[in-house]
C-alpha cells in the first residue's frame, strides 16, 4: 500500500546562468581580429507541474533537494552557451505552494498539466563581443552568469473531491464508499480502521460522475489535534457537498443527534466557512432491526429543523441509489452554478 503523505518541505534551486567567454578571433588572413567571447546560456528555471496520476507527496520524504542545471558557458568564435533544459517537479492535483519561512503564497495547483515557476535560473552572462566601442575595439572583460533563485518551499495537499464524507469512527464511511465506487478501503470494526483518505469515483446518470472523499474518524477535539482529525480536516475544505453519515446501531451506544451536533462543532471550531458547505444526513445501519424502530424518531428531529435525512444501509445498499442521486443533483448545480459565474 502507498504511504499518504500530504505535506512536504522541499529546497530548490534554479540554474546558474552561464559565463561570458573573453576571446579574440586568431585567423591567419586577418591581421586585426576583434573580439570573438559569445554568451552564456541562461540558467534553467524550477517549475512544478500537476499530475493526475500522483495521489501523494511521499516522493518529498526521500528527496528534499532538487537542483536545475546552469546554463552553457560561452566559448570563442562567437558561440553562445546552450540554456539550460527547465527542471520539471511533478505533484499531485490540490498541491498548494508555499514559502517555507514566511509562509508566502506562491499557488494552487488544481488542473492535470498546469505549472507555476517556482525559481527563476540566472542569465547568461555576456561575452566580450558584447562590449566593443568605438573606444575599446579590444575589450577583455565579460559577464559572469546571474545566480539562479534558491528557496525552501512547503508542499500541501489538499484532495480535490466534490464530496466528503464525514461520521465518527465507525460510522461505516468505508463501506459506503466501497458500495457506491470502486474504491476498496480497509473495513473492519475498530475505531481509525482508515488511516489515510480514500478516493472513489462514483457513476450516475448517462457516464457522468463526481468525486467522493472518505475522510478518516472525526472525534471531538479534531480541530485542536485530538485522534487523527486534524490531519485530515483540510481535505474537505474544497468539496462542495458534506454527506454526514450517522451510525443508529445501538451498539455502538452513540447518539446519533448529538453526533451530528458535536461534528458540526468541530467543522465550526476548524473553519467557519467550512461549517457552511452544504450537508446532506444519511442515517446508517438501518438493516439492523433496533435501529429501523428509531428511525422515525430521528427523522422527525431532523425534519423538524428542516434537514432531510437518507436512511440507508451501507452493508446491504438499502436506499444508497436514492443518496447517490441526491447528491449528483447537488453536485450538478453547484457545477452549473460555477460555469456561469
Amino acid at each position: 500500500m502507498v504511504k499518504f503523505i500530504d505535506e512536504a518541505k522541499i529546497y530548490v534551486k534554479a540554474g546558474d546562468g552561464g559565463r561570458g567567454c573573453v576571446s579574440f578571433r586568431r585567423e591567419k588572413y586577418v591581421p586585426r581580429g576583434g573580439p570573438d567571447g559569445g554568451d552564456g546560456g541562461n540558467g534553467a528555471d524550477v517549475i512544478m507541474i500537476a499530475r493526475r496520476n500522483m495521489t501523494s507527496l511521499l516522493d518529498y520524504r526521500y528527496q528534499r533537494h532538487y537542483k536545475a542545471k546552469r546554463g552553457v558557458h560561452g566559448k570563442g568564435k562567437d558561440q553562445h552557451g546552450k540554456n539550460a533544459e527547465d527542471l520539471l517537479i511533478p505533484v499531485p492535483l490540490g498541491t498548494m505552494i508555499k514559502d517555507f519561512e514566511s509562509g508566502a503564497f506562491y499557488g494552487d495547483l488544481t488542473e492535470d498539466g498546469q505549472t507555476l515557476v517556482i525559481a527563476r535560473g540566472g542569465k547568461g552572462g555576456r561575452g566580450n563581443a558584447r562590449f566593443v566601442t568605438a573606444t575599446n575595439q579590444a575589450p577583455k572583460e565579460a559577464e559572469p552568469g546571474v545566480p539562479g533563485q534558491e528557496k525552501t518551499l512547503k508542499l500541501e495537499l489538499k484532495l480535490l473531491a466534490d464530496v466528503g464524507l464525514l461520521g465518527f469512527p465507525n460510522a461505516g464511511k468505508s463501506t459506503l464508499i466501497s458500495r457506491v465506487s470502486a474504491a476498496r478501503p480497509k473495513i473492519a470494526d475498530y475505531p481509525f480502521t482508515t488511516l489515510v483518505p480514500n478516493l472513489g469515483v462514483v457513476s450516475y446518470g448517462d457516464g457522468a460522475t463526481f468525486i467522493l472523499a472518505d475522510i478518516p474518524g472525526l472525534i471531538e477535539g479534531a480541530h485542536e489535534g485530538a485522534g487523527l482529525g486534524i490531519q485530515f480536516l483540510r481535505h474537505i475544505e474544497r468539496t462542495k457537498i458534506l454527506i454526514h453519515l450517522l451510525d443508529l446501531s445501538p451498539m455502538t451506544q452513540r447518539d446519533p443527534i448529538e453526533d451530528y451536533a458535536a461534528m458540526n462543532r468541530e467543522l465550526k471550531s476548524y473553519n467557519e466557512e467550512l461549517s457552511k458547505t452544504p450537508q446532506i444526513v444519511a442515517l446508517n445501519k438501518i438493516d439492523i432491526t433496533e435501529a429501523r424502530e428509531e428511525l422515525e424518531t430521528i427523522e422527525k428531529h431532523f425534519s423538524d429543523l428542516d434537514i432531510k435525512t437518507f436512511p440507508i444501509s451501507s452493508a446491504t445498499g438499502e436506499g444508497t441509489k436514492e443518496l447517490v442521486w441526491e447528491v449528483a443533483k447537488q453536485v450538478e448545480t453547484l457545477r452549473n452554478a460555477e460555469l456561469s459565474e
